[in-house]
Protein backbone atom coordinates (compact mmCIF):
# COMPACT_ATOMS: atom_id res chain seq x y z
CA UNK A 1 0.00 0.00 0.00
CA UNK A 2 1.31 3.38 -1.03
CA UNK A 3 0.13 6.56 0.69
CA UNK A 4 1.29 10.15 0.52
CA UNK A 5 0.61 10.75 4.23
CA UNK A 6 2.98 9.65 6.98
CA UNK A 7 0.16 8.10 9.00
CA UNK A 8 -1.19 4.56 8.55
CA UNK A 9 -4.74 4.24 7.18
CA UNK A 10 -7.35 6.04 9.26
CA UNK A 11 -10.96 7.19 9.02
CA UNK A 12 -11.39 10.67 7.56
CA UNK A 13 -14.99 11.52 8.61
CA UNK A 14 -14.10 11.93 12.32
CA UNK A 15 -11.45 14.54 11.47
CA UNK A 16 -13.95 17.40 11.27
CA UNK A 17 -15.97 16.04 14.19
CA UNK A 18 -14.57 13.89 17.00
CA UNK A 19 -10.85 14.41 16.30
CA UNK A 20 -11.10 18.19 16.05
CA UNK A 21 -13.26 18.39 19.17
CA UNK A 22 -10.87 16.18 21.12
CA UNK A 23 -13.51 13.51 21.77
CA UNK A 24 -11.33 10.91 20.00
CA UNK A 25 -7.55 10.70 19.81
CA UNK A 26 -5.83 9.56 16.65
CA UNK A 27 -5.45 5.93 17.73
CA UNK A 28 -9.22 5.64 17.98
CA UNK A 29 -9.77 6.61 14.35
CA UNK A 30 -7.18 4.22 12.90
CA UNK A 31 -8.79 1.72 10.54
CA UNK A 32 -6.62 -1.01 12.07
CA UNK A 33 -3.91 -0.97 14.77
CA UNK A 34 -0.49 -0.36 13.26
CA UNK A 35 0.66 -3.91 14.02
CA UNK A 36 -2.21 -5.29 11.91
CA UNK A 37 -0.41 -4.51 8.65
CA UNK A 38 2.89 -6.15 9.64
CA UNK A 39 1.14 -9.25 10.94
CA UNK A 40 -0.41 -9.77 7.52
CA UNK A 41 2.74 -9.01 5.54
CA UNK A 42 1.29 -5.83 4.09
CA UNK A 43 3.97 -3.28 3.28
CA UNK A 44 3.00 0.33 3.99
CA UNK A 45 4.99 2.77 1.88
CA UNK A 46 4.06 6.03 3.59
CA UNK A 47 4.97 9.57 2.74
CA UNK A 48 5.22 8.71 -0.97
CA UNK A 49 2.99 9.65 -3.87
CA UNK A 50 2.30 7.71 -7.06
CA UNK A 51 3.27 10.18 -9.79
CA UNK A 52 2.90 8.09 -12.95
CA UNK A 53 1.51 4.82 -14.27
CA UNK A 54 2.92 2.75 -17.13
CA UNK A 55 0.06 0.46 -18.11
CA UNK A 56 2.14 -1.40 -20.70
CA UNK A 57 5.04 -2.15 -18.38
CA UNK A 58 2.66 -2.58 -15.41
CA UNK A 59 4.49 -0.39 -12.97
CA UNK A 60 3.96 2.84 -11.09
CA UNK A 61 6.59 5.46 -10.31
CA UNK A 62 6.65 6.99 -6.84
CA UNK A 63 7.65 10.49 -5.80
CA UNK A 64 10.94 9.15 -4.38
CA UNK A 65 11.91 7.63 -7.75
CA UNK A 66 11.02 4.07 -6.79
CA UNK A 67 9.28 1.85 -9.36
CA UNK A 68 6.74 -0.73 -8.23
CA UNK A 69 5.44 -3.44 -10.54
CA UNK A 70 1.92 -4.81 -10.32
CA UNK A 71 -0.33 -7.53 -11.65
CA UNK A 72 -3.42 -5.69 -10.42
CA UNK A 73 -3.48 -2.03 -9.42
CA UNK A 74 -6.18 -0.51 -7.21
CA UNK A 75 -6.30 3.29 -7.32
CA UNK A 76 -7.87 4.59 -4.10
CA UNK A 77 -6.43 8.10 -3.93
CA UNK A 78 -9.58 10.06 -3.13
CA UNK A 79 -9.03 13.72 -3.80
CA UNK A 80 -7.37 16.91 -2.70
CA UNK A 81 -9.12 19.98 -1.30
CA UNK A 82 -10.26 22.36 -3.99
CA UNK A 83 -8.15 25.49 -3.62
CA UNK A 84 -9.69 28.91 -3.49
CA UNK A 85 -8.42 31.16 -6.25
CA UNK A 86 -8.32 34.72 -4.97
CA UNK A 87 -5.84 37.27 -3.69
CA UNK A 88 -4.64 36.35 -0.22
CA UNK A 89 -5.29 32.64 -0.59
CA UNK A 90 -1.73 31.82 0.48
CA UNK A 91 -1.71 33.88 3.66
CA UNK A 92 -0.99 32.23 6.97
CA UNK A 93 -4.17 31.10 8.68
CA UNK A 94 -5.84 30.02 5.43
CA UNK A 95 -6.41 26.31 5.99
CA UNK A 96 -8.04 23.27 4.40
CA UNK A 97 -9.65 20.11 5.78
CA UNK A 98 -8.70 16.75 4.35
CA UNK A 99 -5.94 15.06 6.37
CA UNK A 100 -4.89 14.60 9.96
CA UNK A 101 -2.08 17.08 9.35
CA UNK A 102 -4.66 19.66 8.22
CA UNK A 103 -6.60 19.32 11.46
CA UNK A 104 -3.42 19.37 13.53
CA UNK A 105 -2.51 22.70 11.92
CA UNK A 106 -5.92 24.05 12.85
CA UNK A 107 -5.53 22.81 16.43
CA UNK A 108 -2.09 24.42 16.70
CA UNK A 109 -3.49 27.80 15.72
CA UNK A 110 -6.72 27.69 17.71
CA UNK A 111 -5.30 29.14 20.97
CA UNK A 112 -4.46 32.41 19.19
CA UNK A 113 -7.70 32.46 17.15
CA UNK A 114 -10.86 34.37 18.07
CA UNK A 115 -12.67 34.76 14.76
CA UNK A 116 -13.03 32.00 12.16
CA UNK A 117 -14.46 32.38 8.66
CA UNK A 118 -15.56 29.14 7.01
CA UNK A 119 -15.86 29.44 3.24
CA UNK A 120 -18.33 26.81 2.04
CA UNK A 121 -21.62 25.63 3.55
CA UNK A 122 -21.44 21.93 2.73
CA UNK A 123 -21.10 19.05 5.17
CA UNK A 124 -17.47 19.76 6.07
CA UNK A 125 -17.94 23.49 6.46
CA UNK A 126 -20.96 23.12 8.73
CA UNK A 127 -19.32 20.37 10.79
CA UNK A 128 -16.28 22.59 11.31
CA UNK A 129 -18.51 25.51 12.25
CA UNK A 130 -20.35 23.39 14.83
CA UNK A 131 -17.19 22.13 16.53
CA UNK A 132 -15.39 25.49 16.49
CA UNK A 133 -18.44 27.19 17.97
CA UNK A 134 -18.48 24.58 20.71
CA UNK A 135 -14.80 25.41 21.33
CA UNK A 136 -15.73 29.03 21.95
CA UNK A 137 -14.77 30.62 18.65
CA UNK A 138 -16.75 33.28 16.81
CA UNK A 139 -17.65 31.62 13.51
CA UNK A 140 -18.96 33.04 10.24
CA UNK A 141 -20.04 30.69 7.44
CA UNK A 142 -19.81 32.16 3.94
CA UNK A 143 -21.85 30.31 1.32
CA UNK A 144 -21.85 31.53 -2.28
CA UNK A 145 -25.35 30.30 -3.18
CA UNK A 146 -28.69 30.99 -1.53
CA UNK A 147 -28.68 28.09 0.93
CA UNK A 148 -26.34 25.70 2.72
CA UNK A 149 -26.13 22.02 1.72
CA UNK A 150 -27.51 23.04 -1.67
CA UNK A 151 -25.65 20.29 -3.52
CA UNK A 152 -26.80 17.44 -1.31
CA UNK A 153 -30.18 18.28 0.25
CA UNK A 154 -33.53 19.95 -0.36
CA UNK A 155 -34.52 23.41 0.78
CA UNK A 156 -36.42 22.25 3.88
CA UNK A 157 -33.29 20.66 5.32
CA UNK A 158 -31.11 23.60 4.30
CA UNK A 159 -33.32 26.09 6.12
CA UNK A 160 -33.44 23.87 9.20
CA UNK A 161 -29.64 23.73 9.44
CA UNK A 162 -29.26 27.43 8.76
CA UNK A 163 -31.58 28.15 11.69
CA UNK A 164 -29.78 25.65 13.92
CA UNK A 165 -26.38 27.19 13.29
CA UNK A 166 -27.69 30.70 13.83
CA UNK A 167 -29.29 29.62 17.11
CA UNK A 168 -25.82 28.53 18.26
CA UNK A 169 -24.34 31.91 17.40
CA UNK A 170 -22.92 31.17 13.95
CA UNK A 171 -23.17 34.05 11.49
CA UNK A 172 -24.47 32.31 8.35
CA UNK A 173 -24.20 34.50 5.25
CA UNK A 174 -25.78 33.33 2.03
CA UNK A 175 -25.00 34.62 -1.44
CA UNK A 176 -21.60 35.61 -0.06
CA UNK A 177 -19.13 35.99 -2.90
CA UNK A 178 -15.52 36.16 -1.74
CA UNK A 179 -13.45 38.88 -3.38
CA UNK A 180 -10.19 38.36 -1.51
CA UNK A 181 -8.63 37.40 1.81
CA UNK A 182 -6.98 40.31 3.57
CA UNK A 183 -3.97 40.09 5.84
CA UNK A 184 -1.21 41.85 7.70
CA UNK A 185 2.40 40.69 7.84
CA UNK A 186 1.57 37.51 5.94
CA UNK A 187 -1.31 36.51 8.25
CA UNK A 188 -5.01 36.49 7.40
CA UNK A 189 -7.11 39.11 9.15
CA UNK A 190 -10.38 38.94 7.28
CA UNK A 191 -12.39 38.02 4.20
CA UNK A 192 -13.56 40.77 1.88
CA UNK A 193 -16.85 40.04 0.15
CA UNK A 194 -17.89 41.35 -3.22
CA UNK A 195 -20.75 43.11 -1.46
CA UNK A 196 -20.64 44.10 2.18
CA UNK A 197 -17.99 44.74 4.82
CA UNK A 198 -14.87 42.70 5.55
CA UNK A 199 -15.56 39.64 7.72
CA UNK A 200 -12.92 39.60 10.49
CA UNK A 201 -11.06 36.30 10.67
CA UNK A 202 -7.83 35.18 12.34
CA UNK A 203 -8.40 31.83 10.64
CA UNK A 204 -10.04 31.08 7.29
CA UNK A 205 -11.11 27.50 6.62
CA UNK A 206 -11.83 26.53 3.03
CA UNK A 207 -14.43 23.82 2.44
CA UNK A 208 -15.46 24.06 -1.21
CA UNK A 209 -15.13 20.43 -2.27
CA UNK A 210 -12.38 18.22 -3.58
CA UNK A 211 -10.56 17.62 -6.84
CA UNK A 212 -10.23 13.88 -7.59
CA UNK A 213 -6.60 12.75 -7.53
CA UNK A 214 -6.49 10.91 -10.85
CA UNK A 215 -4.00 12.87 -12.99
CA UNK A 216 -1.48 9.98 -13.31
CA UNK A 217 -4.20 7.59 -14.51
CA UNK A 218 -5.59 10.04 -17.05
CA UNK A 219 -2.06 10.77 -18.27
CA UNK A 220 -1.60 7.01 -18.75
CA UNK A 221 -4.64 6.91 -21.02
CA UNK A 222 -7.50 6.09 -18.67
CA UNK A 223 -10.88 7.56 -19.56
CA UNK A 224 -12.38 10.21 -17.32
CA UNK A 225 -12.59 13.89 -16.52
CA UNK A 226 -14.07 14.72 -13.14
CA UNK A 227 -12.67 11.47 -11.80
CA UNK A 228 -11.55 8.30 -13.53
CA UNK A 229 -14.27 6.33 -15.34
CA UNK A 230 -14.93 2.78 -14.13
CA UNK A 231 -17.36 0.03 -15.16
CA UNK A 232 -19.70 -2.02 -12.97
CA UNK A 233 -16.73 -3.96 -11.59
CA UNK A 234 -14.75 -0.77 -10.84
CA UNK A 235 -12.33 -1.43 -13.72
CA UNK A 236 -10.83 1.55 -15.50
CA UNK A 237 -10.18 1.49 -19.24
CA UNK A 238 -6.56 0.58 -18.46
CA UNK A 239 -6.05 -3.20 -18.27
CA UNK A 240 -5.76 -4.61 -14.73
CA UNK A 241 -6.30 -1.19 -13.15
CA UNK A 242 -9.23 -0.57 -10.82
CA UNK A 243 -10.37 2.62 -9.08
CA UNK A 244 -12.56 3.02 -6.00
CA UNK A 245 -13.95 5.68 -3.71
CA UNK A 246 -14.14 9.44 -4.12
CA UNK A 247 -12.11 9.44 -7.32
CA UNK A 248 -14.15 6.81 -9.21
CA UNK A 249 -16.66 8.10 -11.77
CA UNK A 250 -19.30 5.45 -12.22
CA UNK A 251 -22.82 4.96 -13.56
CA UNK A 252 -24.96 4.69 -10.45
CA UNK A 253 -28.48 3.29 -10.73
CA UNK A 254 -29.60 5.49 -7.84
CA UNK A 255 -28.64 8.54 -9.91
CA UNK A 256 -30.68 7.38 -12.91
CA UNK A 257 -27.55 5.69 -14.26
CA UNK A 258 -25.77 9.02 -14.72
CA UNK A 259 -21.99 9.07 -14.07
CA UNK A 260 -21.32 10.31 -10.55
CA UNK A 261 -18.56 10.45 -7.96
CA UNK A 262 -19.78 9.62 -4.47
CA UNK A 263 -17.75 11.09 -1.65
CA UNK A 264 -18.67 8.73 1.16
CA UNK A 265 -17.11 6.00 3.27
CA UNK A 266 -19.90 3.60 2.34
CA UNK A 267 -19.20 3.98 -1.36
CA UNK A 268 -15.46 3.45 -0.88
CA UNK A 269 -16.03 0.33 1.21
CA UNK A 270 -18.57 -1.18 -1.17
CA UNK A 271 -16.35 -0.50 -4.18
CA UNK A 272 -13.42 -2.07 -2.36
CA UNK A 273 -15.50 -5.21 -1.81
CA UNK A 274 -16.44 -5.25 -5.50
CA UNK A 275 -12.78 -5.05 -6.54
CA UNK A 276 -11.65 -7.67 -4.02
CA UNK A 277 -14.23 -10.13 -5.35
CA UNK A 278 -13.32 -9.39 -8.97
CA UNK A 279 -9.62 -9.94 -8.34
CA UNK A 280 -10.27 -13.17 -6.42
CA UNK A 281 -12.42 -14.60 -9.24
CA UNK A 282 -15.86 -13.97 -7.77
CA UNK A 283 -16.82 -10.94 -9.86
CA UNK A 284 -20.08 -9.27 -8.84
CA UNK A 285 -21.23 -5.89 -10.17
CA UNK A 286 -21.30 -2.90 -7.86
CA UNK A 287 -24.80 -2.19 -6.61
CA UNK A 288 -25.29 -0.33 -3.38
CA UNK A 289 -27.72 2.36 -2.27
CA UNK A 290 -25.58 5.39 -1.33
CA UNK A 291 -25.77 6.57 2.24
CA UNK A 292 -24.15 9.46 4.09
CA UNK A 293 -24.08 10.92 7.57
CA UNK A 294 -23.13 14.13 9.35
CA UNK A 295 -22.94 15.13 13.02
CA UNK A 296 -23.53 18.78 13.91
CA UNK A 297 -24.13 19.79 17.55
CA UNK A 298 -26.53 17.14 18.89
CA UNK A 299 -28.01 16.52 15.46
CA UNK A 300 -27.27 13.32 13.58
CA UNK A 301 -28.16 13.53 9.91
CA UNK A 302 -28.40 10.22 8.04
CA UNK A 303 -29.18 10.09 4.34
CA UNK A 304 -29.91 7.23 1.99
CA UNK A 305 -30.20 7.72 -1.76
CA UNK A 306 -29.44 10.71 -3.98
CA UNK A 307 -31.97 13.54 -3.94
CA UNK A 308 -30.63 15.35 -7.02
CA UNK A 309 -33.39 15.93 -9.53
CA UNK A 310 -36.30 15.36 -7.14
CA UNK A 311 -39.60 16.99 -8.05
CA UNK A 312 -41.33 16.64 -4.68
CA UNK A 313 -40.31 16.59 -1.03
CA UNK A 314 -42.36 15.38 1.93
CA UNK A 315 -41.52 16.41 5.49
CA UNK A 316 -42.21 13.63 7.95
CA UNK A 317 -42.52 14.92 11.52
CA UNK A 318 -42.00 18.38 12.97
CA UNK A 319 -38.57 20.02 12.50
CA UNK A 320 -39.27 22.03 15.66
CA UNK A 321 -38.86 18.81 17.66
CA UNK A 322 -35.40 18.36 16.08
CA UNK A 323 -36.36 14.82 15.06
CA UNK A 324 -37.83 14.49 11.57
CA UNK A 325 -37.22 13.23 8.04
CA UNK A 326 -37.54 14.56 4.51
CA UNK A 327 -38.40 12.12 1.74
CA UNK A 328 -37.59 13.06 -1.85
CA UNK A 329 -39.58 11.77 -4.81
CA UNK A 330 -39.20 11.86 -8.56
CA UNK A 331 -42.13 10.91 -10.78
CA UNK A 332 -43.83 9.51 -7.69
CA UNK A 333 -40.99 7.24 -6.60
CA UNK A 334 -38.92 7.72 -3.44
CA UNK A 335 -35.32 8.38 -4.48
CA UNK A 336 -33.82 9.56 -1.17
CA UNK A 337 -34.57 10.30 2.45
CA UNK A 338 -32.82 12.62 4.92
CA UNK A 339 -33.28 11.69 8.58
CA UNK A 340 -32.44 14.07 11.44
CA UNK A 341 -32.21 12.32 14.80
CA UNK A 342 -34.46 9.62 13.34
CA UNK A 343 -32.49 6.43 12.98
CA UNK A 344 -35.65 4.35 12.72
CA UNK A 345 -36.71 6.23 9.58
CA UNK A 346 -33.22 5.86 8.16
CA UNK A 347 -33.16 2.10 8.68
CA UNK A 348 -36.69 1.52 7.38
CA UNK A 349 -36.47 4.16 4.65
CA UNK A 350 -33.65 2.36 2.88
CA UNK A 351 -36.15 -0.15 1.49
CA UNK A 352 -38.27 2.69 0.10
CA UNK A 353 -35.28 3.93 -1.88
CA UNK A 354 -33.97 0.58 -3.07
CA UNK A 355 -37.47 -0.62 -3.93
CA UNK A 356 -38.39 2.58 -5.83
CA UNK A 357 -41.51 2.73 -3.71
CA UNK A 358 -44.50 4.88 -4.74
CA UNK A 359 -46.28 5.49 -1.44
CA UNK A 360 -49.21 7.71 -0.63
CA UNK A 361 -47.94 11.18 0.20
CA UNK A 362 -50.32 11.47 3.13
CA UNK A 363 -49.09 8.25 4.68
CA UNK A 364 -45.47 9.11 3.91
CA UNK A 365 -45.89 12.30 5.93
CA UNK A 366 -47.70 10.51 8.79
CA UNK A 367 -45.24 9.55 11.54
CA UNK A 368 -47.87 7.11 12.80
CA UNK A 369 -47.31 4.99 9.70
CA UNK A 370 -44.06 3.02 9.84
CA UNK A 371 -41.91 3.36 6.74
CA UNK A 372 -41.43 -0.40 6.68
CA UNK A 373 -45.16 -0.75 5.99
CA UNK A 374 -44.88 1.58 3.00
CA UNK A 375 -41.80 -0.27 1.78
CA UNK A 376 -43.71 -3.55 1.86
CA UNK A 377 -46.20 -2.10 -0.60
CA UNK A 378 -49.21 -2.11 1.71
CA UNK A 379 -49.89 1.52 0.83
CA UNK A 380 -48.66 1.83 -2.76
CA UNK A 381 -50.57 4.06 -5.19
CA UNK A 382 -53.37 4.86 -2.85
CA UNK A 383 -55.25 8.14 -2.95
CA UNK A 384 -52.84 11.06 -2.56
CA UNK A 385 -49.91 9.37 -4.30
CA UNK A 386 -47.93 11.13 -6.99
CA UNK A 387 -48.74 10.06 -10.52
Amino acid sequence: MVGDEMDPPYERPPLSKDYLSGDKNFERILIRPEKFWNERNIDLLLGRRAVSVDADAKHIALSDGCLIGYRKLVWATGGEPRRINCEGSRLGGVLYVRTRADIDRILEQLPSTRHVAVIGGGYVGLEMAAVLTKLGKSVTVLEAVDRVLARVAGEQLSRFYEAEHRSHGVDVRLGARVECIEGIAGKATGVRLAEGPVVPADMVIIGIGIVPAVAPLLAAGASGSNGVAVNNFCETTLPNVYAIGDCALHANEFADGSPVRLESVQNANDMATTVAKAISGDAQPYRAAPWFWSNQYDLRLQTVGISTGHDHAVVRGDPATRSFSVAYLKAGRVIAIDCVNSTKDFVQGRALVTGRATPSLDHLADVGVALKELAQGRDTREEGSVS
